[in-house]
């Protein structure tokens, strides 16, 4: 098993095609914006929807703070699809049903079901914050802006 991802190290490029239908790689974003990279279990769940909606009602602050988010999760590009409609998510979704990526960043089961974790890489694509809390689905929004504003505030060598 791959060794654990922590802060410092460079976050692992990724190439996949979201809901949105557009190809994302992870380097994109390289020199341009901070990513807040957030994995959680199942599109509608309770706990699911109020994160990717609390993370909705905040991406106009996140994008002023120069940020993009991206959610994923193991469920289909079909199943994004109408779980962006629904609840007008702004940010792409990835589809992580072989569980590759999750494996990639070192996101383990919790309860039972995919990890709730919440990864901030600045624009050197260097990871600042991971955040993990399967129960706390709206403190990793919280969590992120208040990192953000940390990164914003300070020299982005230092590890947050």
């Amino acid at each position: 098993m791959k060794q654990k991802i922590k802060v410092g190290d460079e976050a692992p490029d990724f190439d996949l095609v979201p809901h949105s239908g557009e190809k994302i790689k992870l380097s994109d974003f390289k020199d341009r914006k901070v990513v807040v990279l957030y994995f959680y279990p199942k599109d509608n769940s309770p706990g699911c929807t109020a994160e990717a909606c609390a993370f909705r009602d905040s991406y106009e602050v996140f994008k002023e703070a120069g940020a993009e988010v991206i959610g994923v999760s193991p469920d289909s590009l079909e199943s994004h699809k109408r779980f962006a409609g629904k609840y007008e998510l702004p940010f792409d979704l990835l589809s992580d049903s072989d569980g590759r990526l999750r494996e990639l960043y070192g996101v383990q089961k919790s309860l039972g079901m995919s990890g709730r974790v919440t990864f901030i890489i600045d624009k050197k694509g260097i990871i600042r914050h991971i955040f993990s809390s399967q129960m706390k689905a709206k403190k990793h929004v919280e969590e992120s802006l208040r990192i953000l504003k940390l990164l914003d505030q300070y020299d982005d060598s230092i590890k947050l």
